[in-house]
């Protein structure tokens, strides 16, 4: 059996061998494993069977990850992607009405749309068109929105009627449970503890339940029926002209969010070429694509490539061995089911807001000292979460900073491609 593995994944040629790789997917999976408990509850706020989202969400990522461990042979492992889940609950559904078929049936579209994009040199020229500037500014928006989502679960803050958002109660139990376990997240991850996340929530767990503030519901039982989100997509709806700026939004997040995964990882672990490039990233496109696909057909969110692979890396992870055991842990955590009914909001909080930190670091890379450049990506970053909607945040990005570049008499800094996008987002806020 090593010997097979060393051939298939050339372990060696790699420097590195089956136990290296075992270590790195255990270590991969610890830190990234938080996503099968806070999806469910995300997407449940939706009205979606939190059981059968469950046992979606560990089955795309077990099938996600295994095709990027097989066909790219890369340590980078896959779930539905946190920001992708919040647009998807309290944008698409909440938000703007639709069924949760309906946003898995656009969630389905995105993924044929992001396959035929892997395959063809359009990819290339999408990622090409959006400026640096709103690169940087989309993630770190959606951050802001998951903090804003997570001290709301919390209970730390709340909706005023006099200035929209005010303090909750921060002497009560949730709140006080939230803010300890984010202290001890990041402590934990600042010590380079692996599973920081995991650790802090579901320590925060034990602690609720031993004061009653939550109920113990066991741990380990044979995995839920997988049926009440099994294929419920809705792709007929998904067609109609309303979701065509939702599909986009899901299309281009899930796109340039992998993308930059795939390059920040692959550079940490060495496997990019003497051109900066990704060999076989056509591959990896691939894998991310058709787990976005396997994913709205099984019932959850986009599936991404996430970064906390790159904590495998760290551990040693440089081939797709490492993606492949991810994949087999996230099986093994289908038997896990009661033990994600016992773990309240309030226990998530502290993930999903240590998740918001860091996706709001990208901020620091903005050139600030061209004002035609940080102005719209400040834009982009506060619409996000302002509006309570992703799509709206980037559409309102693109156009204010095709508009500056116009008006500051730089107009060949916008490409056609962006123009284009850009009156595709101004049709669709003066017609829907």
């Amino acid at each position: 059996m090593t010997a097979t593995l060393e051939r298939y994944f050339g372990l060696a040629q790699r420097g590195s061998d089956v136990r290296t790789e075992v270590t790195a997917g255990v270590t991969t999976f610890l830190t990234m494993a938080y996503i099968a408990f806070v999806n469910p509850q995300i997407l449940s706020d939706a009205g979606m069977p939190f059981d059968a989202v469950f046992v979606a969400t560990c089955v795309a990522a077990a099938f996600s990850s295994l095709v990027m461990g097989l066909l790219a042979n890369y340590p980078i492992a896959l779930a539905p992607g946190m920001g992708l889940n919040a647009f998807f609950a309290y944008g698409v559904v909440l938000g703007l009405g639709y069924d949760w078929e309906v946003a898995l049936g656009a969630v389905f579209l995105a993924g044929l749309l992001f396959l035929a994009l892997s395959v063809t040199p359009v990819r290339r020229r999408i990622i090409e068109a959006v400026p640096r500037a709103l690169k940087l500014a989309i993630p770190a928006g959606i951050g802001l929105f998951l903090g804003i989502l997570a001290l709301q679960n919390a209970g730390i803050i709340q909706a005023s009627e006099a200035t929209m958002v005010t303090a909750g109660d921060l002497t009560a139990p949730a709140p006080v449970l939230a803010l300890a376990g984010f202290s001890v997240i990041v402590a934990l991850a600042a010590r380079g503890v692996p599973g920081a996340p995991l650790i802090g929530m579901l320590g925060v767990s034990v602690v609720g339940i031993a004061f009653g503030v939550s109920e113990w519901q066991g741990l380990a039982s044979l995995p839920p029926s997988p049926g009440p989100a099994l294929l419920a997509l809705d792709v007929a709806g998904a067609l109609q002209v309303g979701m065509i700026a939702i599909v986009l939004t899901f299309l281009i997040v899930d796109l340039f969010d992998t993308t930059g995964t795939l390059i920040g990882v692959a550079h940490q672990a060495k496997l990019l070429d003497e051109g900066g490039r990704l060999p076989r990233i056509e591959r990896a496109l691939i894998a991310d694509s058709t787990g976005t696909v396997g994913g709205a057909l099984l019932g959850t969110s986009p599936v991404t490539s996430y970064i906390e692979s790159a904590a495998g890396v760290s551990a040693g992870g440089r081939t797709g061995l490492t993606a492949v055991v991810v994949a087999g842990l996230f099986l093994a955590c289908l038997f896990l089911a009661p033990l994600a009914g016992s773990i309240p909001a309030y226990a998530t909080a502290p993930a999903i807001l240590y998740v918001a930190c860091l996706m709001t670091r990208p901020l620091v890379d903005i050139a600030w000292d061209d004002v035609t450049e940080s102005a719209a990506a400040v834009v982009t970053a506060l619409a996000v979460p302002l509006t309570f909607s992703i799509a709206d945040g980037i559409g309102l990005g693109f156009l204010t900073y095709v508009a500056i570049k116009v008006l500051a008499g730089r107009p060949r800094e916008c490409s056609p491609t962006l123009v284009a996008v850009s009156v595709v987002f101004a049709l669709k806020f003066a017609l829907l």
